[in-house]
């Protein structure tokens, strides 16, 4: 069923309200509010429908709406306005950031610290290589029990192995096994080198003795070398003053998620092409996370890392807001460390399309 303007309008009325008193809204509060010249009693029965529909739900039977995810998707897809930065937000940012720091890890705290303390929610930063895959193998015939592996890696590095096998292996072997991994295991990551991919490999080669494996397992442990990343968790006292968590288990259970940087590291990446997306309660793969939204952005960090900094809270969160100022942030960013001509300062960093006010 197609959501007509109205309902629309409705919706987003009562998430902005929502998002600022953290209470179920009534459609008495929404006709006060002015942004709909329409009765009370018209704005509760498109508010009912609303909720059959899935955009809002009851908590109680006497009590007003709240946002259902749903809902909070359809308004970041298509209701909320965007905001732009004020020229003090901008300059409290631009004070922040400018910064002359020469280790990424200390770089990384203190833009999550940055980040958190103008979001008012916590902040997960992390910066990492690009994801790395293997553009060439050769594999160089030593003697019957030897031979050494060679990798060039996207960002030119290179990386061998010597083997030495217990028992003998022809020649023509190790070239063939060559030619299969230079069709088959080039320009994958870490993750696409599977046991199926193993499999058919050996196949493809006529492989019994185990060669394949020998050089997966080296490619494998060589991707992941060059893919760890470093992460850090900032603001966490912030999550405690959001009324969905001030249960101190919940809160306990994601603040204990989030430190861990295994689990920052798995974070969703940026799927949408573009360089923010926003993951909405239920939309989050990890059971701790399914009543929280998360927003991240992605930045270019240089020498072939990227990094994201991503925005953890409750589903009511301010959309519009986080994802102005994670814009800013990670543009600025990408600027300072993605550029050898990187300006010292966001002095004259805008929002894409916007002049701040």
């Amino acid at each position: 069923m197609e959501i007509s303007e109205r309902k629309k309008k409705i919706l987003s009325a009562v998430i902005d309200a929502y998002i600022a008193t953290a209470e179920p809204v009534g459609s008495k509060a929404i006709a006060e509010s002015g942004v709909l010249d329409i009765s009370s009693a018209t704005i509760r029965n498109e508010m009912a429908e609303l909720t059959a529909m899935g955009y809002l739900e009851q908590p109680h039977t006497s009590a007003g709406r709240i946002p259902s995810p749903q809902g909070y998707r359809l308004y970041v897809n298509e209701l909320m306005e965007r905001q732009r930065l004020s020229l003090d937000e901008t300059e409290q940012i631009n004070q922040s950031m400018n910064l002359k720091i020469q280790q990424l890890d200390k770089l990384m705290n203190d833009v999550g610290r940055v980040a958190a303390s103008l979001t008012q929610y916590p902040v997960v930063a992390l910066a990492a290589p690009v994801a790395a895959t293997i553009t060439r193998y050769d594999l160089i015939y030593v003697d019957a029990n030897t031979f050494i592996v060679v990798v060039m890696l996207n960002d030119k590095a290179v990386h061998n192995k010597l083997i030495h096998l217990p028992f003998s292996v022809e020649q023509s072997m190790i070239s063939r096994i060559s030619s299969v991994f230079n069709t088959m295991f080039t320009g994958i990551t870490e993750d696409k080198i599977t046991p199926e991919l193993i499999d058919s490999a050996e196949r493809a080669c006529g492989d019994t003795m185990g060669l394949v494996s020998v050089v997966s397992t080296f490619a494998i442990e060589t991707l992941k070398e060059t893919t760890h990343g470093e992460a850090v968790f900032s603001g966490a006292s912030h999550l405690l003053r959001q009324p969905e968590f001030r249960d101190p288990d919940k809160a306990h259970e994601i603040m204990n998620y989030l430190s861990d940087s295994e689990h920052i590291l798995g974070l969703p990446a940026i799927t949408s092409g573009g360089d923010l997306e926003v993951i909405i309660g239920p939309e989050n793969v990890a059971e701790e996370l399914k009543d929280s939204s998360v927003i991240i952005a992605r930045y270019d960090a240089g020498d072939n890392m990227q990094g994201l900094i991503g925005v953890v809270g409750p589903t009511r969160m301010d959309y519009s807001g986080v994802a102005a100022k994670l814009s800013y942030i990670a543009e600025g960013l990408s600027r300072l460390l993605g550029s050898a001509a990187a300006p010292p300062g966001f002095e004259k960093l805008q929002l894409k399309g916007d002049e701040p006010k």
